[in-house]
């Protein structure tokens, strides 16, 4: 195995525990939080919890340059109501985002630049990997933190 399959491997791998520590965090909310919002300028839980789940999906389809309207389209599509929804968004945006990096040769993923909708500039596939699999962490980590502002029973160990 090369390096750079052995770098993607771990980046999508981080981006699992992602999604399995999410799907966990999700099973710990009661319904009566997905309208909790910390402040008017932030999301509520829900919005929160699809704007998390959808990260793969719609990271990969702006990656692959598709518009703004479409993505908004996308968006709306995989809107979820209920944590068994969200949980199938997530672990279906999972298996896709791998299979489009796993197809990637060498040269695609180090070299091939493709240009968000929102940006001036392209980034190389290798840098995308990294931006998305922050980017989840990020939202994950608010999701985490809406929970404990809800009383909910959450700690560290959730997050690993």
């Amino acid at each position: 195995m090369n390096a750079t399959v052995s770098l993607t491997e771990t980046l999508l791998e981080e981006f699992y525990t992602v999604v399995r520590t999410t799907s966990n965090l999700l099973k710990k909310a009661d319904q009566s939080v997905f309208d909790f919002r910390p402040s008017d300028n932030m999301r509520t839980f829900l919005e929160l919890a699809n704007h998390l789940v959808q990260i793969s999906h719609v990271d990969l389809a702006i990656l692959q340059e598709k518009s703004e309207k479409e993505i908004r389209e996308l968006e709306k599509k995989l809107s979820a109501q209920n944590v068994t929804e969200l949980t199938h968004v997530l672990e279906e945006g999972y298996h896709l985002l791998k299979s489009y990096f796993l197809s990637l040769s060498e040269e695609e993923f180090l070299n091939k630049e493709t240009k968000a909708f929102y940006a001036e500039k392209g980034m190389t596939q290798s840098k995308w990997l990294v931006e998305i699999v922050t980017h989840a962490f990020h939202h994950r980590a608010q999701l985490f933190t809406y929970l404990k502002q809800t009383k909910h029973e959450v700690n560290m160990f959730d997050l690993y």
